[in-house]
């Protein structure tokens, strides 16, 4: 859709070309979502993509996702040695209400900063213990949890100026077993919920909801818990909404099914690997 009231687009060659942006001129990364719709208050854009962010770093602490990464260029990463989370990535890619073609132009923080609940990046980043690193308008760095990011139906931390620069997911949470689950009303319709389990290498679980809420909820557990304390947690979570992709009374229904099948999956020991292979969830 075209947005008739830009007037300008300005590629951003230093964090210093950011400092045009405002409540009317805002970031473009991918632009699969800013150009769904009609934003009549919008009168200019600055690219992203022109600062040259390298989509995925790996470093001794884990893996940095800039937020201009697509989600084909993330779908397609490489496993690193001891990445047992690896397959997490392509899972919740695959959660997207889109094309391939949407897959190439999509990106990490776009999805993130759209904020939409079924958004599957906010479920990836919360899942993972990912911190979000925030360029203020006022030239300061912020690094906070991915779980806080997003604040409800659309919105989050974000003040007019600010960017999300990237997605710092920690090298103990790539080495954890994940399992994922996904339910919508319609086989390619948007997502009813979403959720990722966690098993820590120490025993510990986490298990994120997404899709459902209006914000990730995160359940923690110093070990796998019981069904019925976990049915009862998934049950307790007070941010269900409803919409036309789903009521909320099935939302916290159908999370509780996928929250017990996560939770059996993990507690199923994995199948030894081939020699010298790493081993890896098959969720």
């Amino acid at each position: 859709m075209d947005l008739t009231t830009v007037a300008t687009i300005t590629p951003a060659r230093t964090r210093a070309d950011l400092a045009a942006l405002s409540a009317t001129v805002v970031p473009l990364a991918g632009g699969s979502e800013l150009f769904a719709y009609p934003r009549i208050h919008l009168t200019g854009l600055v690219d992203l993509q022109a600062l040259g962010w390298p989509a995925l770093t790996v470093t001794p602490d884990g893996l940095e996702i800039a937020a201009t990464c697509t989600l084909a260029e993330l779908s397609a990463m490489p496993a690193a040695p001891g990445w047992v989370a690896h397959p997490v990535f392509h899972q919740a890619c695959s959660a997207l209400f889109g094309s391939f073609k949407v897959w190439n132009v999509a990106t990490v923080g776009g999805n993130l900063c759209t904020s939409l609940p079924a958004g599957p990046m906010i479920c990836l980043s919360a899942a993972l213990d990912a911190e979000a690193l925030i360029w203020r308008a006022d030239g300061t760095d912020e690094l906070m949890p991915a779980v806080d990011f997003v604040t409800g139906n659309t919105t989050n931390v974000l003040e007019p100026g600010d960017v999300l620069r990237s997605i710092r997911v920690p090298a103990a949470a790539l080495a954890a077993r994940t399992a994922y689950r996904k339910i919508a009303l319609s086989p390619l319709g948007r997502s009813g919920a979403v959720l990722i389990g966690r098993l820590d290498t120490d025993g510990a679980f986490v298990l994120t909801v997404t899709g459902g809420t209006v914000r990730p909820v995160q359940l923690r557990y110093p070990a796998l818990p019981d069904p019925a304390a976990l049915a009862a947690d998934i049950a307790r979570i007070d941010a269900w909404f409803t919409d036309a992709h789903g009521a909320a009374d099935w939302r916290r229904a159908v999370s509780g099914l996928l929250g017990e099948e996560i939770r059996q999956e993990l507690a199923t020991p994995t199948r030894s690997a081939a020699p010298g292979a790493d081993e890896e969830s098959r969720a």
